[in-house]
């Protein structure tokens, strides 16, 4: 009668210690992969209700910037008028009030750019046209807080922005990718428009790569009461 072959492979005794070291560190690294993305969500939320707890109207920047928070109203159901002049704010000041209910997105929108404005909110490049007028206004903003998700809008999406002088609606034509050394679609432009953008989202270091969308404007709805838009600072 023949013995059973035994067909079980015996392994190294060092692969046998390496292999529970190996599989730990990889279930490790899935594990931080998959909380990523639920923790920079989180973050961007804690930071806007954090925001919208504050009492300070100004406040002194690292640099001395003075930044400055509008109460602006979202809800206003005054009247409105299609033709208005765009009224401008200083270096700082918040201007705008950014939503896009088809990701999510209520953000803040300063004039101005850098850093600390950008741990504030968006931003609306001083190059480009204030909003409501002709022109392309251009808004940036952090992808690790409160543009995280602008890569999901879709084209046929509704973005509004909100001014202490009106109101002002878009509608998503195209989703665009560009170098950071490119400046193609921050030009000025003949007709107006809405230019979003981020970095490309990498988990690790910063990316050389722009996402964002254009939008074109559909509806002008400035306030004839421009006190009834705003409620001062907060």
């Amino acid at each position: 009668m023949k013995k059973k072959t035994d067909s079980t492979i015996s392994l190294p005794v060092w692969a046998q210690l390496l292999l529970p070291v190996l599989v730990t560190v990889l279930c490790a690294g899935i594990v931080l992969l998959c909380s990523i993305r639920p923790y920079e969500q989180a973050k961007t939320y804690l930071k806007v209700a954090f925001m919208a707890g504050s009492t300070s109207a100004a406040g002194e920047g690292t640099n001395g910037l003075n930044i400055v928070q509008t109460d602006i109203d979202t809800g206003y159901t005054g009247k409105t008028n299609s033709e208005g002049t765009p009224v401008a704010v200083a270096y700082g000041s918040q201007c705008a009030v950014l939503e896009a209910k088809s990701i999510g997105l209520y953000v803040p929108v300063y004039y101005g750019g850098g850093s600390e404005l950008l741990e504030q909110g968006a931003c609306l490049t001083t190059a480009s046209a204030l909003l409501g007028a002709s022109g392309n206004s251009v808004i940036s903003g952090h992808v690790n807080t409160f543009f995280h998700d602008l890569s999901q809008l879709q084209v046929g999406d509704t973005v509004t922005a909100y001014t202490t002088y009106g109101k002002f609606t878009y509608e998503v034509t195209e989703q665009i990718q560009f170098e950071s050394t490119s400046k193609s679609y921050l030009k000025q432009t003949d007709d107006d428009r809405l230019t979003l953008y981020t970095c490309e989202m990498q988990l690790l270091g910063s990316s050389s790569k722009r996402v964002g969308v254009i939008c074109k404007l559909t509806d002008k709805a400035f306030y004839t009461d421009t006190e009834a838009g705003k409620g001062g600072t907060q």
